[in-house]
Formats: C-alpha cells, structure tokens, sequence
C-alpha cells in the first residue's frame, strides 16, 4: 500500500474508532431514529454548501439508482441497527461483530465478481489473524443474550461490506464529495418523519448532543471524505480491513484518558490487528513473468 493509503488508513481507523463509545452514550436518552437523522442531517449540512459552489451536483443524475443503494447499505440500514443493537450488546461484543466486514467483504467481492487485485493466501492470511486479534483484544467478550441484536448486526455487517463494492463498481468516477453529501441527505430525509414521533419526552444531556455533533461532524462528514479516497487508493476490500483496528483505538482511549486496566489480552490483541492488517493490505509481489502485478 502506498504512504498516502497507509495515512488515510490510520486517519480512518482513528475517526471510525470512537463512534461505539458515543453511540452508547447517545442512545441512553436517544431513540436510534433521533440518533442517526441528527447525525446524517449535521453532515450533509456541513457539505452541501461546498457542493453546491463546486456545481456538481447534475454529475450525479444518472447515477442515482446506485447512490440511494449506496446510503441504503452503508449509513441509512446498519446505523440504525446498530445504534438500536448497542442498547443490548456490549462496546467490545459490537467491536469485534463488525470487525468481521473484511471477510464479509472478501466473500460479497467473489460472489459479485468484482475486479480487484487479488488478496490472495498472505491477504486472507491477514484476514482470519485480524479477526483473531479483535477476539483476544475485547476477552472474547460476546456475552450476546439477544438473538435479535446479533441479526441486527449480521446485517450491519453485511452493509458495510456491500458499500465499498458500490462505490469501486458504480461510483468511482463520481465527485467523492457530492456523492457522500447526497448519501446522507437521502438518509435525512428518508428520517426526517420519524423524528416528531420519536422524541424523547426530556431534552437529552449536553453528552448525548455532544456525542450526536461529534458524530455528524467528525465521524460522518470528515470521514466518509476520508473513506472514498481511501476506497480509489486501495480497492474497497483492503479499504474495509479499517474495521479491525477501530475496537483497538477505542480501548487505547480508554486506557489513556479514562485510566481503563491494560490486559496481557489487549497488549496481544493490539499486535495482531496490526499484523493482519498489514499483511491484508499489503501488495502481492511482482513476478518476474509480470503475473499477480497490482493494478
């Protein structure tokens, strides 16, 4: 992977890693409808002004049966389950459920046909060792006692490895920013009725709006930017392998700023994330035939 594909990879994996603790924090006195209309509205709020002075807009007309498929997969379906799925499971149980997106994606890619450079055994390799580190990281913490949460997030899963597959086979020439805009717009709007039925009969806490902000400004408008540049540098089944190192920035926060216990399980967790990320991400060698060149 190039130096600007590990840069956006680190830059993801640090935004995408403290959503889990702000939802948790939101849904207590949000309903998952609220959380995820107050958090697609402050995003596309923030980019629809940039967009409308690019002029753009119109590029996207006759693309727009697969950008409501994309906002379908990837932000309106799994953020409301998974907000509604963090109310029954664990910080770590929901890390290390989404954290199996790669191999999900891997999967999708074979069954759809999709052109990428092929991962091959060391990727797949990288693949099954991530998922093993996010396992030590959280304990093999997956005290799931509600069937419904675990489909919930089988289908989270499944959306977000669907999304980047869209983007590479139907979106990749589309302006990045218009599309992530109209994407949370849609999801907005398709909301947007919901909320006056949903709110909750006391004004929520400055934490749950605080974490709804962040949420909208940092970990949905400055990161789906990130997250489609990420997909054109590396191809979207290597740009989802992000999703292991996001339990591990979320407990190294914990650590450092809320003095949480550091385990001989995270420590170990930690290096295998990295490890399987690495070898997941990593360009297959050339041979000298030129068979297995990366595009």
């Amino acid at each position: 992977m190039t130096r600007r594909g590990w840069v956006l990879f680190a830059g993801l994996a640090l935004i995408w890693g403290i959503p889990y603790l702000l939802i948790r924090v939101a849904v207590r006195e949000l309903p998952p409808a609220v959380l995820v209309f107050g958090r697609t509205a402050l995003g596309a709020a923030l980019l629809f002004p940039a967009v409308l002075r690019r002029g753009h807009l119109p590029a996207l007309r006759d693309r727009w049966r697969p950008i409501v498929a994309f906002a379908a997969v990837e932000v309106a379906i799994p953020w409301l389950l998974l907000s509604d799925a963090e109310r029954k499971l664990s910080s770590s149980a929901a890390g290390l459920l989404v954290a199996c997106v790669p191999l999900a994606g891997a999967l999708l890619a074979r069954l759809s046909g999709t052109r990428e450079r092929p991962i091959g055994w060391q990727g797949l390799a990288g693949l099954v060792l991530g998922l093993c580190g996010v396992a030590a990281l959280v304990g093999l913490d997956v005290s799931v006692r509600d069937g419904w949460a675990l489909a919930e997030m089988a289908l989270v899963v499944l959306g977000y490895a669907a999304g980047p597959i869209i983007v590479a086979r139907s979106l990749s020439g589309l302006p990045t920013l218009e599309v992530v805009a109209a994407s949370l717009g849609l999801t907005a709007l398709a909301y947007a009725p919901a909320v006056p039925l949903s709110l909750p009969a006391h004004a929520p806490s400055a934490a749950a709006l605080g974490s709804v902000v962040v949420l909208g400004v940092v970990c949905t408008a400055a990161a789906f930017v990130v997250f489609f540049q990420l997909i054109a540098e590396v191809g979207p089944l290597r740009a989802t392998v992000v999703t292991y190192l996001n339990p591990a920035v979320a407990m190294a926060a914990g650590v450092a700023l809320l003095g949480e216990p550091l385990t001989t399980g995270m420590v170990l967790g930690f290096g295998l994330i990295l490890l399987g990320s690495w070898l997941a991400t990593r360009a297959p060698r050339v041979s000298r035939a030129g068979e297995g060149r990366s595009a």
